[in-house]
């Protein structure tokens, strides 16, 4: 990780210029219909930061003995990231279960008590406490039912502080996650993550081309933490149409980025960021 932070289209805050909105798939009682939307578009973020994310708690925990790694993971959604993260699932598996037949004519509550066993089972041995963040109360809910958070808060961290709860919660966090959430979310909800932990913990973040990341990382650089780039990208997901791609394509040339084999393709692409203490980039913390 040694590239600097590259330069986006300069905005003031989240920024959704040109994406299709998934809004409705967000606010639902379960995740069937979030899977049953985004399959047709190859939406794989969450498959490829299945990897960065463990590798991050497994270094964490090296660095950090004799106490758990906590996990923040932002825009949670229904909790995929931490079904991922804690649990030996794939994401295509993921996909099969809440689009088959297995599950098509089960409750709410039902499914929250299958997804209880079917996620305890697949349980592994170094999984570790994941508390949620998301504007959408119903699909935090449902992570929580479903045993993939240990705590879920439905706050807007744009629109206000972290309640007294949550600013307990986030105290304690070695690790912040996001996988894509940089549309929604920005400097503002990173200040309230992070300050808590007193500038402690590590964040590793994607976000979509040509998402401006500088303000997120020089909020982070306010409470020491350095933030580089890795300066590979991974697919997201297909555009919805010939108009998402027309718009995000310009966007992307506009930042001065070269679409070529990536939007150009069809698929959005995200860029991999991590936001380390100072102490530890400079390798003094740990053992």
């Amino acid at each position: 990780m040694t590239a600097r932070v590259p330069a986006g289209v300069p905005t003031e805050g989240p920024d959704r210029r040109g994406m299709s909105s998934f809004d409705d798939i967000y606010d639902r009682p379960d995740p069937r219909a979030y899977f049953t939307r985004l399959a047709p578009l190859e939406y794989r973020i969450p498959h490829h930061a299945q990897p960065v994310f463990r590798a991050a708690v497994a270094d964490l925990a090296r660095r950090r003995p004799g106490r758990p790694v906590t996990v923040v993971d932002l825009c949670c959604s229904y909790g995929i990231n931490a079904a991922l993260l804690n649990h030996d699932v794939t994401l295509d598996e993921l996909y099969d279960r809440y689009t088959g037949p297995a599950t098509a004519g089960l409750s709410r509550a039902e499914l929250a008590a299958s997804d209880r066993e079917f996620y305890a089972s697949r349980r592994r041995p170094e999984a570790v406490p994941v508390v949620g963040v998301d504007v959408s109360a119903r699909a935090v809910a449902y992570a929580v039912d479903a045993g993939l958070l240990d705590a879920g808060f439905a706050e807007n961290l744009e629109a206000a502080p972290a309640g007294p709860a949550l600013a307990a919660a986030l105290a304690p966090a070695d690790l912040v996650t996001v996988t894509g959430g940089l549309s929604y979310i920005g400097p503002r909800t990173f200040d309230a993550v992070v300050a808590p932990s007193g500038g402690r913990v590590r964040v590793v973040a994607f976000a979509v081309r040509p998402v401006d990341y500088r303000p997120v990382a020089e909020a982070l650089a306010r409470h020491g933490l350095v933030t580089t780039a890795s300066g590979r990208t991974y697919p997201q997901r297909r555009f919805t149409g010939p108009e998402e791609r027309r718009v995000v394509l310009e966007r992307v040339r506009a930042a001065g980025l070269d679409p070529a084999g990536r939007e150009a393709e069809g698929h959005y692409h995200a860029a991999l960021y991590v936001s380390r203490p100072s102490a530890e980039e400079a390798g003094e913390e740990g053992n």
